[in-house]
């Protein structure tokens, strides 16, 4: 503001000046008036410094007043406030304007911004011995940062409190910095003292608004307050105050509130006087929902941006009840036993007498009609929660006992803890560990997978043929397993889960499934195991898993790009790149057992022709051995096959040993096919590195590996081929999806 820059030649002169005077008190023997600052952001806390600010000018002998002015004071939106200050015969030795219009989250931050570059100059000339800071506003923790950092004291007023907004972290902040606390309430009081502040520095005051509260409503005037803001048939007790905030944690449903209470209004037919919401971020948007509701022109409604103080009480006292979140409702209102009805969450944790009706989760219009049919026109015993009419005079007393001298670091009272055991981080990493679930084709296994990948305990089961009875199982097993897991000194961070077929890991459900999984597509796993058993659960493809597993405890171990290929009952994998899994666009990425390697292969169970999987899968080789057996050409000399034993790829990879030619062309025919698909992966995303996991594993390295050098480019040609030496990849993927989270890593 023009005027209140200073140069430092004339700030060295008003130092100078001050010292001077100082001097010159002391030679008369007179005592030091203790300098004051009283800053000011919006009509609400005002009204509660307002009488701290009359007491201190009345005692001007003993204090030196200074007023800043800053915030919503000085918008005209917002009723330009900072008038009945002047009317109320302040000085305003500073006006700082502040707010960054917007009404947004972003507008929020820039204002606190704004404020803390103009406080310093203001601050430093003023120089007070003491700066009276109110509440949870925005502007207040601006003023409280500022002046912390420029050694001013502090006395914060109704800290302490729990409202259940964002306001509490700002609250909680403010008395961190603050030196001094001034409470309204023995809860109030309790909770700074368990946030380590000094007991010593808390005043158990009272609300200063109280002051004037307790008396106030009994002037004889009030119908003619009523009459000026209402019209000249409203009549005591026949009306009602409403007076709602946005939520900035929850802005949206804050402003879904609104609108719903504003339909309720309108249905309940009652002359109703509605102010303006505050300059918090969502207020321009609940503006907007009053004007396409025509508010301002309806008959019933008198729209208002501000009402002083003295004739607010007057209309909250006599109304037939008070509607929205404002903390005047749970507060000041219960001194007049005014019924209230308090909507959402923005009060959440406030003390309220008798007379408050929360209905937290107004969802509907008519929940909060019904609330009004209940509330309007009651009457309550008055409550005296918040104040007994001498806050002021107790906060008076209380400035002139601080110690100036006394050192302005202020201390923290921490209470006593038991004596720390040092532990070995081995141990540490040890005990924290993941539920790790695996859903394969044949058996459900769960694990106990500790930080290290240790598998500390495992359980498997027969996978059910139905969804009902697989979920019923999945919980059983974890149940057993989490029971187990105190005995084992291991904490459960959360349940991974590993499945077959394609998954969205961002909603935990798996969209298609498998043919070997019955009753497993469009299927949400998360949110039954998480209800049930109280843990975050993440779920993938076992494919992904697999690569999962390498990057945290396998060859992927600081490998930026790497893909890894599952081989058994089916063929999959998942694919690395930048250190981030990459899933695709409807999470089908890396779906490698579906890259066709001949038009003319065999059918796949996917429905297409000569993919990787109907050639090199554990199945493929399977049909293949069935094929060989019916027709007598499997079994050669040094084989033995029981007649009652299924034929599987294990015999067909053991005639190859023993020198069956047919069984070897199958397996060097799968083995090409895989090697095949491969390079066309090196080809398109350009590994480092492929792992090769699974039962089949070990058999296709050297195909693979021969494939690459006779037919890849030249640039891919070298690229690291290696058999996983991991025992059980999915279940070891599924427990790092949950431990690399809780550990901060990104997944």
């Amino acid at each position: 503001m023009p005027g209140h820059e200073r140069n430092p030649h004339e700030l060295y002169y008003l130092k100078a000046q001050r010292e001077l005077e100082k001097m010159e008190r002391q030679e008369k023997g007179l005592k030091r008036r203790l300098r004051l600052c009283v800053a000011t952001c919006n009509r609400a806390d005002y009204s509660k410094l307002a009488p701290i600010m009359f007491g201190i000018k009345s005692q001007s002998d003993v204090f030196d007043l200074e007023v800043v002015v800053l915030g919503s004071h000085l918008i005209d939106d917002y009723g330009n406030t900072f008038h009945m200050i002047e009317q109320d015969e302040f000085d305003i030795g500073s006006k700082l304007h502040t707010i960054v219009r917007g009404e947004d989250e972003a507008a929020m931050v820039e204002s606190v911004g704004l404020a803390l570059v103009k406080l310093p100059d203001v601050l430093q000339r003023l120089a007070p011995d003491i700066l009276l800071i109110h509440g949870d506003r925005f502007d207040a923790l601006a003023l409280a940062t500022a002046a912390a950092l420029m050694n001013i004291r502090i006395l914060h007023l109704e800290g302490g409190e729990v409202s259940g907004t964002i306001d509490d972290s700002i609250r909680h902040a403010i008395s961190k910095l603050a030196h001094y606390h001034a409470v309204c309430t023995r809860s109030a009081e309790r909770n700074l003292i368990s946030m380590c502040e000094d007991h010593s520095r808390i005043l158990l005051a009272g609300c200063p608004s109280y002051d004037k509260l307790l008396t106030a409503h009994q002037r004889d005037d009030y119908a003619d307050v009523l009459q000026s803001w209402l019209g000249d048939h409203v009549k005591e007790q026949d009306y009602i105050v409403a007076l709602q905030h946005p939520v900035t944690t929850d802005i949206q449903n804050s402003i879904k509130i609104y609108e719903l209470m504003l339909d309720a209004l309108i249905s309940f037919n009652k002359r109703t006087l509605i102010l303006y919401p505050n300059i918090d971020a969502g207020s321009k948007e609940m503006v907007r929902v009053m004007r396409r509701k025509g508010i301002e022109q309806h008959t019933n409604f008198r729209a208002v941006k501000h009402v002083p103080f003295d004739q607010f009480i007057q209309l909250v006292a006599h109304a037939g009840c008070m509607i929205g979140n404002s903390s005047c409702g749970v507060r000041e209102a219960g001194a007049f036993g005014t019924p209230v009805i308090n909507l959402g969450s923005r009060q959440t944790g406030r003390e309220t007498g008798e007379n408050v009706l929360h209905v937290r989760d107004a969802d509907t219009h008519n929940k909060i009609y019904h609330a009004l049919k209940l509330q309007f026109g009651k009457r309550y015993p008055c409550s005296k929660i918040y104040g007994d009419g001498n806050a002021v005079q107790r906060i008076l007393k209380f400035l002139q006992s601080i110690d100036l001298s006394e050192p302005l670091q202020k201390k923290f009272c921490f209470p006593p803890v038991k004596e720390c055991i040092s532990q070995d981080i081995d141990h540490i990493l040890e005990t924290q560990s993941a539920l790790a679930v695996d859903l394969g084709g044949t058996n459900l296994r769960v694990a106990i997978i500790s930080m290290k990948g240790k598998m500390v305990k495992k359980y498997i089961q027969l996978n059910p043929k139905t969804f009902e009875e697989r979920i019923e199982l999945i919980l059983t097993m974890c149940k057993q397993a989490i029971a187990d897991a105190v005995h084992l000194n291991c904490r459960i961070l959360g349940v991974g889960v590993s499945t077959g077929g394609r998954v969205n890991p961002q909603e935990g459900v798996v969209l298609h499934s498998t043919k070997l999984i019955n009753e497993w597509s469009s299927v949400d796993i998360r949110t039954p195991l998480s209800s049930a058993l109280h843990l975050p659960v993440w779920v993938d493809n076992d494919g992904n898993c697999a690569a999962l597993a390498e990057r945290k405890f396998g060859h992927g171990i600081g490998v930026e790009n790497f893909v890894t290929i599952i081989t058994g009952t089916g063929i999959g994998g998942g694919i690395i790149q930048h250190n981030e899994l990459i899933h695709g666009s409807t999470f089908c990425a890396a779906e490698l057992g579906h890259i066709v390697v001949s038009l003319e292969g065999p059918e796949c169970m996917c429905g297409s022709h000569g993919c990787i999987e109907a050639y090199s899968s554990g199945l493929a080789l399977q049909r293949e051995a069935k094929r060989l057996h019916d027709d007598d050409l499997l079994v050669v000399e040094g084989m033995t096959l029981n007649n009652k034993e299924q034929v599987n790829a294990i015999h067909l990879i053991n005639a190859a040993s023993h020198g069956n030619s047919k069984a070897e062309s199958i397996l060097n025919t799968a083995g090409t096919a895989l090697g095949l698909g491969i390079m066309n992966i090196l080809h398109m995303v350009n590994p480092s590195l492929v792992v090769l996991s699974g039962v089949l594993a070990g058999h296709y390295e050297n195909p693979v590996r021969r494939v690459i050098r006779q037919h890849a480019l030249l640039s891919a040609q070298e690229t690291k081929v290696m058999v996983s030496e991991l025992e059980d990849p999915a279940l070891l993927g599924a427990a790092s999806m949950v431990l690399d989270y809780t550990t901060r890593r990104t997944y």
